[in-house]
């Protein structure tokens, strides 16, 4: 059966998309503000401490950018960048494979559902 004839949910379909990328973003930038009253340590250097900081902002500004659809692309973009970055750091410096615990598989679903709104944007329906 073809489903061609479900092409036009597309708008509700990438709205759906945005709340989600959107809604794991916030969360895992909310998470990363907790970083904010950190000193540096052994464990959290200041260079990593500072990009931890850096990333609650943009993680936070970016999934607020998809979720209501506001230079949705640029804010994709941006989450790709972290998603690039993430995806680095698990499979070269931590040596991740794939479908490890905290492999590298998730961020890779994130980083394609981020090409998408990139390529298509937010569609016809803005929050």
């Amino acid at each position: 059966m073809n489903l061609a004839f479900l092409h036009v949910y597309s708008d509700l379909a990438l709205l759906a998309l945005r709340l989600i990328i959107g809604a794991i973003f916030l969360v895992h930038g909310y998470k990363k503000t907790a970083m904010w009253k950190m000193t540096p340590s052994a464990q959290m250097p200041s260079g990593m401490l500072n990009l931890m900081r850096f990333l609650s902002i943009a993680e936070i500004a970016g999934g607020l950018g998809v979720i209501f659809g506001v230079l949705t692309g640029w804010a994709a973009l941006g989450l790709i960048c972290i998603m690039l970055g993430a995806m680095y750091k698990k499979i070269f410096t931590w040596k991740k494979p794939f479908t490890a615990d905290a492999g590298w598989e998730l961020d890779l679903i994130i980083f394609g559902a981020c090409l998408v709104l990139v390529i298509l944007g937010a569609g016809t329906i803005i929050l």
